[in-house]
């Protein structure tokens, strides 16, 4: 099977997207960062009167004069609406309603006050100035969030500013992780040589949950055929969604594709990417048309890094119900030369350098797949063409890694 172009990858998973179904009622405040099943509307206007943008004094601009006006409404916020009796102001505050026949507030400090209590008002005054219409904002009925908003805190306060205390929202995608490999061992155990300390479930289990996941941690695999069909059964029956890493290249020890060959079916196998080659995207069969999907990440923690933010992030995002948006990169200049990896784009971990007039990426440490330091430390990516070498100087596609944060 030919290794697939990176956004050709990128375009048949997303392809494949389900996303689960159902809606469930939770309270406003347990819904941070769930996905809204469908459109809410506006149950009333915003702003629900007109009210005044600032502290000040609320008059009709056509009062104004020198002779100044007495103070004979006093308007604090929560109050009703008033009605302002002609050649007075009020005292206003802001977000308090403004009085009928008002059509201007002043700010304060724009006005004086003299001995008597009359407000005298500095420079010019137009209708209409610091008042905050009816419905301004939206109008009751109007689309609020639409289905498949990330609830997160500013959606969760415009829902509270509605009087809305629950929220219809999608469940959350049941995702089995499975780490495979004879030589993983657990943090915690003690180390022997040849051992590696299991990370890349650690940081796959992280994500998944910063994208509010229900993880269904299976643990670390030993290199056999017959526990990896147990361990993808249990998976197939019981989730949405498999997710393993390890043993998806095709070396004897690596059991992944056949034993999903066995219980299911292959999409694609390899993606010309460096780091990142050897993942895997297939079905396990449950009976139905398709099956549960099963995403097989490369073994070397940066491999498995970059083809979960490129390929197996936007694929759960898209299975959640949440809207896929488009990579974002842009040219910055290279601060290095380096050879081209044939026949393979390749993703260096950059940093940007802003000591100039324009930012410069600058190798963030060592390339290797297994280099988690550089990947730790890295603003982004910046991308290689295949077979074309990077020139120092010139301008290349720059992946920010905070587009991949949940």
């Amino acid at each position: 099977m030919p290794l697939l172009d990176l956004f050709v990858a990128r375009s048949k998973i997303l392809s494949s997207v389900k996303p689960v179904r159902g809606e469930h009622l939770v309270a406003l405040e347990q819904a941070s960062g769930r996905v809204l099943a469908r459109d809410l509307a506006a149950r009333i206007d915003m702003p629900g009167v007109d009210n005044s943008a600032m502290d000040g004094f609320a008059l009709r601009v056509e009062e104004i004069g020198e002779s100044g006006l007495p103070v004979v409404l006093r308007v604090p916020a929560g109050a009703h609406v008033s009605t302002l009796s002609e050649g007075g102001c009020a005292r206003i505050f802001t977000g308090a309603p403004v009085p009928s026949g008002a059509n201007c507030v002043v700010p304060q400090e724009r006005t004086r006050l003299d001995d008597a209590g009359r407000v005298y008002v500095d420079g010019e005054a137009r209708p209409g100035a610091n008042i905050r219409r009816r419905g301004e904002e939206y109008r009751e009925g109007d689309t609020l969030l639409t289905a498949g908003w990330t609830l997160d805190a500013a959606a969760l306060a415009l829902l509270a500013s509605q009087g809305i205390a629950e929220v219809p929202v999608l469940p959350r995608l049941k995702v089995a992780l499975i780490s495979t490999g004879d030589e993983l061992i657990e943090p915690g155990e003690s180390f022997a040589p040849g051992q590696v300390y299991d990370s890349n479930r650690v940081i796959l289990k992280a994500l998944l949950e910063q994208l509010d996941c229900d993880v269904f941690d299976l643990g670390i695999l030993a290199d056999d055929p017959d526990a990896l069909r147990e361990a993808f059964i249990a998976a197939r029956d019981g989730t949405n969604l498999v997710v393993c890493t390890g043993g998806v290249s095709v070396g004897e020890e690596d059991h992944v594709r056949p034993v999903l060959d066995e219980l299911g079916e292959l999409s694609f196998h390899g993606v010309a990417i460096k780091p990142g080659k050897p993942f895997a995207f297939g079905y396990l069969d449950n009976g139905s048309p398709e099956g549960v999907p099963l995403i097989g990440l490369p073994g070397n923690p940066v491999a498995s890094l970059v083809g979960w933010q490129l390929l197996a992030r936007p694929f759960v995002q898209g299975c959640q119900g949440r809207e896929v948006p488009p990579l974002q990169q842009f040219a910055v200049r290279a601060g290095f030369s380096r050879r081209a990896s044939p026949g393979r784009r390749e993703l260096l971990r950059v940093v940007l350098d802003w000591s100039g007039s324009q930012p410069v990426a600058r190798l963030a440490g060592g390339q290797g797949s297994h280099m988690l330091r550089a990947a730790s430390q890295a603003h982004g990516y910046l991308m290689m063409a295949a077979d074309i070498d990077v020139e120092e100087g010139d301008e290349y596609p720059y992946l920010p890694a905070g587009q991949f944060d949940a």
